[in-house]
């Protein structure tokens, strides 16, 4: 993931929030449109004034996209702070700043009053648990909000003191009053239920909180036909070796940016994938075709690749997936293709056309990495290989030559 330092500057005599990142696709757009943004010629970098709702704007707009460095303005303002007194202007500027840098995201629902001071406790006992069992970021990100939705509505309640009954008025108030659809409801009761049963150490009372039932989503997939035309419409080599990688074993675009030239076994025909979801390493198979399209890539693109197997031209590191998805989208538009699917769309159509070619779904489920076979029979509900030869009943009606057209 792309950094981005925050720096003090002094521009036309003014304190500034320097914003300094790599030329990149998205975040660019991003940073370009903040409010109050502006861009120094003399500086090369983009800037905006410093005070606390600016900083606020400034990390609420970016820390989806990068992980953002602060430690050099937090210096500045924590040394203005020990120099000047609380009554001259600029202290009273860094004093709500420093508290925001210094705090962790719930902090700062808490300090712009979403969650009551009898709750302000508790996210950050939740997100400490979370880091010290090891939950990737993205989960922990995802349960710190789910609870924050909670506590919000709390208000001056305490979380603490809230029983399985309390707790399943509030699902149904979620349902009936919110409208959350069954996966976030799911996510919700993940996160309530870690904090109760992790963090507080209370007896598994969620078995008595029915969860709601998931709708069968099927897996969206483009048939080989939208495949060669997907193909076709790319023109950059790079962008056409990065999805043809991705369909040919069937990665997700997370493990196809984190792949390493060190992770291509030609030996073997296998690519090592490390650390996917749920933290599990594993194997997929490698194409020989793909194997030729990614050496001859590696031989005639510039500059070359040094570690991961694609590259930030920018920054020399992993490539941003957002940048990956992009590029299956213009791909998809220029195609024609009129599907509502994404990147990941490439592994569903992977998982599908195996079974299609009669490969067994146990081995499909080890080449995706599922841990439950469940997962994968979702497959089993698009593939064609059981349904070409079942005729329809209105076939043979038609064929008695006794219904009128």
């Amino acid at each position: 993931m792309i950094t981005v330092k925050l720096k003090p500057l002094i521009h036309h005599g003014e304190e500034q929030i320097g914003i300094y990142f790599p030329v990149d696709s998205v975040i660019n757009p991003v940073v370009k449109n903040l409010p109050g943004v502006k861009w120094s010629q003399t500086n090369k970098c983009w800037y905006i004034s410093l005070n606390k709702e600016s900083y606020s704007t400034v990390f609420f707009a970016l820390r989806n996209y990068a992980e953002i460095d602060r430690s050099l303005l937090y210096k500045y303002l924590s040394e203005k702070k020990k120099k000047e007194s609380y009554a001259t202007k600029p202290a009273a500027i860094a004093k709500p700043i420093v508290s925001i840098i210094k705090t962790p995201a719930h902090d700062i629902a808490y300090k712009q009053g979403k969650i009551h001071a009898v709750n302000a406790h508790i996210l950050p006992l939740m997100e400490e648990r979370l880091k010290l069992k090891a939950y990737s970021p993205s989960t922990i990100r995802t349960y710190l909000s789910e609870m924050t939705q909670l506590l919000s509505i709390l208000n001056t309640i305490p979380a603490d003191e809230l029983t399985a009954a309390h707790l399943k008025r509030y699902l149904v108030y979620c349902y009936d009053k919110l409208k959350l659809t069954e996966n976030t409801l799911h996510s919700r009761i993940n996160a309530m239920k870690f904090y109760y049963e992790q963090v507080l150490n209370r007896e598994k009372f969620f078995w008595d909180i029915p969860r709601p039932k998931r709708p069968l989503i099927l897996p969206k997939l483009l048939n080989e036909t939208e495949l060669k035309k997907l193909f076709n419409a790319l023109v950059n080599k790079k962008h056409k070796a990065m999805l043809f990688t991705a369909y040919s074993s069937g990665l997700r675009v997370s493990e196809l940016v984190n792949l390493k030239i060190a992770d291509i076994d030609s030996k073997r025909m296998q690519i090592f994938v490390r650390q996917s979801k749920g933290k599990k390493d594993r194997y997929v198979n490698l194409s020989p075709l793909v194997l030729d399209i990614l050496r001859k890539y590696l031989q005639e693109y510039k500059p070359i690749p040094k570690v991961y197997l694609f590259e930030s031209e920018q920054t020399l590191t992993a490539y941003p997936t957002r940048t990956v998805q992009q590029i299956f989208s213009n791909a998809k538009h220029k195609a024609g293709i009129r599907k509502e699917v994404g990147i990941h769309s490439l592994r569903h159509s992977f998982a599908t056309h195996l079974l299609d070619k009669g490969t067994d779904i146990k081995y499909i489920k080890d080449l995706l990495g599922h841990f439950d076979l469940k997962t994968t029979e979702r497959y089993l509900h698009v593939s064609k290989k059981r349904l070409v030869n079942i005729i329809s009943p209105f076939d043979d009606l038609w064929r008695t030559n006794e219904i009128e057209w």
